[in-house]
């Protein structure tokens, strides 16, 4: 091989694929396929906002030294266009093709305006005159008129009209993002509607059209006594990626929010047009758009398919995924205090099979608890009307010590942050920013309370964050206990985080950026060394993203070494396994179901099944996450807990042969099968059926 890494943009565009192919699954139910267009489209849209745009910077810079991968930046640039346009056109083609016509099968009807009858444009005329003219402002381009400020993912029309005397003259229309993107028509009862199976009762007729094309259609309104020419819907992405320097920062507070309005308008990374737009107009554009050819990807069909969500919300329960309720853990069913639950024993929580209650239950008892002398949690993403927040609150009022570091610089949560900072502060809460070179993406809360047998330290431990909504949509792992070292360390944290200390000394937790990086290689080291002794050896990670090239080069060494090496990395994947001689030990899988796989999970079997660690943490192997962002990864060390996680949690990600794929040595994932004899194995259905018959293992023990 030439190179030993993947290159990270091209992987995530495998990734995205992924999430695309789920959307062309008809196992799925509609709805639920046309939810995963949607994100595959905001994906992609995220992706130009902060990838592209670092790329684009680099080569603007004159940075064009390759990376670890072999890629120029301007080479990866040519390879992500000519990829994003393929995957552009299967989407396109797919809804056009098959999810529409699957729609109208269930009686949901996606119109073109052309295709609307007299009375249904009369009726869209009335709703245009009365909801959206109001809101439109159309804004000309001449001499006397600079080309418009257009806002990053802004969907907008080109208008070319004509005066009696005045010649041509060209204006944009912004389509309003405040109103629905798919408006309602009326049906003429003559429409049929096909059924999936003929004994079910008639469905409800639907139908719905393009609020581009309502705005389209009567520009006349806008332009009056002009004539109006061409129209042609684009759409801009603008650079988005927050870059704050310490020189500016005096209040980073302040500066979050000016950085948020100088978002909007960010140099354009992508101009999206329908390949049906003029040479002249699409070259207007991208001049005073500031931007190359190689900018501008035409679309055969409709713009921003993220919007597609607005179907998702119907309420249509047989389109969808069977609903499910978390459940809550047998130990945390009306606990009379779950302090002295937690005195006794650790509690694993593995959402969204067990309900995220448990953890607001545990912020609201210490906000209530006599005994609970202060409170300490960090906030990355916690969503609007946050129980959390509410909680913290009502412990500042009641007299407890609150501090909660909040992190401004979540990206594309910095308003709601600020805002939530703000309420804390008002309440009596003692707020911190965070650093400004650094992101604070641990997930911690810690409670110290004063028990009859002295001051104890209470600490909830998570992979994922603080919010109640995607609680229910992402896999997370989180641990309660009242373990004194992790208890210590959690202090020693908060105590770095809101005062100084260079290089904190921890007990247990493994901390970036000082020493999460090395913590994790000396283990996979320590690995190495129990094979080249004849010992047990096995290494299993399950994150997000392996993109750091020291840990994988570790990885390969594990491999050359004899270690069998398992990977469960749900998108971007620089690691490339099966390779002889490198990494033919090593098997990487990548899950894409119904809910978003967000845990981090480390696996050492450091010589035995007696000897063997678990580690879960918010951290990522990626460079950020180990440089330049304030992360924990915790062991778990109750016997019960670390072995439900290694031989039933992660055995049930390896054996999955329904989502899983595996990915290949030149960079191409290949679905996982059965093999013969070998039943149908899902891991996320499998922990939504049997959650509960593992948790009773857990609770009747596992003897060593």
């Amino acid at each position: 091989m030439k190179y030993r890494y993947f290159n990270r943009e091209i992987s995530w565009l495998e990734f995205n694929l992924r999430v695309l192919e789920e959307a062309m699954d008809e196992r799925h139910p509609l709805l639920e396929r046309i939810k995963f267009l949607s994100i595959f489209s905001s994906n992609q849209d995220e992706f130009f906002m902060i990838r592209v745009s670092g790329l684009k910077e680099q080569v603007e810079s004159g940075l064009q030294e390759p990376s670890e991968d072999g890629l120029t930046a301007s080479e990866q640039l040519a390879t992500i266009r000519e990829r994003v346009l393929a995957l552009t056109e299967i989407a396109s083609l797919y809804l056009k093709e098959n999810l529409m016509f699957r729609l109208a099968q269930q009686g949901i009807y996606l119109y073109d305006y052309s295709d609307l009858n007299e009375e249904q444009r009369a009726t869209l005329k009335e709703y245009f005159d009365l909801d959206i003219f109001p809101v439109l402002t159309p804004l000309g381009f001449d001499p006397g008129h600079p080309f418009p400020l257009i806002s990053n993912l802004s969907l907008n029309l080109a208008v070319v009209i004509r005066g009696s005397e005045e010649g041509e003259h060209f204006a944009r229309v912004k389509i309003p993002a405040v109103l629905p993107r798919f408006i309602p028509v009326e049906l003429p009862p003559e429409t049929e509607t096909e059924t999936w199976n003929s004994n079910t009762p008639p469905l409800r007729k639907r139908g719905f059209v393009w609020l581009e094309q309502v705005v389209a259609a009567n520009l006349g309104s806008l332009f009056e006594g002009m004539e109006i020419l061409e129209t042609y819907p684009f759409r801009v992405i603008r650079d988005a990626d927050l870059e704050i320097r310490e020189d500016e920062a005096g209040d980073l507070l302040q500066t979050i929010e000016e950085s948020l309005q100088r978002r909007r308008f960010g140099s354009v990374v992508y101009l999206s047009v329908q390949s049906n737009m003029p040479a002249h107009i699409k070259s207007l554009l991208q001049s005073n758009l500031e931007i190359e050819a190689s900018d501008v990807y035409p679309v055969e069909g409709p713009l921003g398919l993220s919007d597609l969500m607005q179907f998702y919300d119907l309420e249509l329960p047989s389109l969808k995924d069977l609903p499910f309720r978390p459940r809550t853990p047998l130990l945390l069913q009306n606990p009379t205090n779950i302090f002295k639950v937690l005195q006794a024993q650790d509690i694993l929580l593995h959402h969204p099979y067990d309900d995220f209650t448990s953890v607001v239950d545990f912020i609201n008892s210490a906000a209530t608890d006599k005994d609970v002398l202060a409170i300490k949690q960090t906030i990355y993403r916690v969503g609007s009307n946050s129980p959390i927040v509410e909680a913290l609150t009502k412990a500042a009022l009641n007299g407890k010590q609150v501090s909660v570091l909040v992190e401004l610089k979540a990206r594309f949560d910095e308003e709601n942050n600020i805002e939530w900072a703000r309420a804390l502060e008002r309440a009596g809460v003692h707020v911190v920013y965070g650093s400004i070179e650094t992101k604070t993406h641990c997930k911690i809360a810690l409670v110290v309370r004063k028990d009859p047998d002295g001051i104890r330290r209470y600490v909830h431990l998570g992979t994922g964050n603080y919010n109640v909504k995607s609680a229910r949509i992402y896999t997370d792992l989180g641990l309660m206990t009242c373990n004194p070292d992790l208890g210590a360390d959690a202090s020693i944290l908060f105590n770095s985080l809101t005062g100084y200390s260079a290089a904190p000394n921890y007990r247990k937790m493994l901390v970036s950026p000082h020493a999460l990086r090395s913590g994790i290689i000396s283990k996979i080291e320590r690995e190495i060394e129990h094979a080249h002794a004849g010992r047990e050896t096995h290494l299993i990670f399950k994150v997000n993203a392996l993109v750091d090239f020291a840990s994988i080069d570790a990885l390969y060494r594990a491999s050359q070494a004899g270690i069998k090496v398992d990977l469960v990395v749900r998108h971007s994947c620089s690691l490339v396994p099966g390779i002889p001689g490198l990494s033919e030990n090593i098997r990487v899988i990548s899950i894409v179901g119904r809910f978003l796989e967000h845990s981090r999970i480390y696996y050492f079997r450091n010589g035995s099944e007696e000897a063997e660690e678990v580690y879960l943490g918010s951290a990522d192997l990626m460079q950020r996450n180990l440089d330049r962002r304030v992360e924990t990864l915790f062991p778990v060390e109750d016997r019960a807990l670390k072995h439900y996680i290694a031989h039933d949690i992660l055995s049930c990600y390896l054996k999955d042969n329904q989502k899983a794929r595996l990915l290949l040595p030149d960079g191409t994932y290949d679905r996982v099968v059965p093999e013969a004899g070998e039943a149908p194995f899902s891991a996320q259905n499998y922990f939504l059926h049997h959650h509960n018959d593992l948790e009773s293992r857990v609770q009747e023990g596992i003897k060593p």
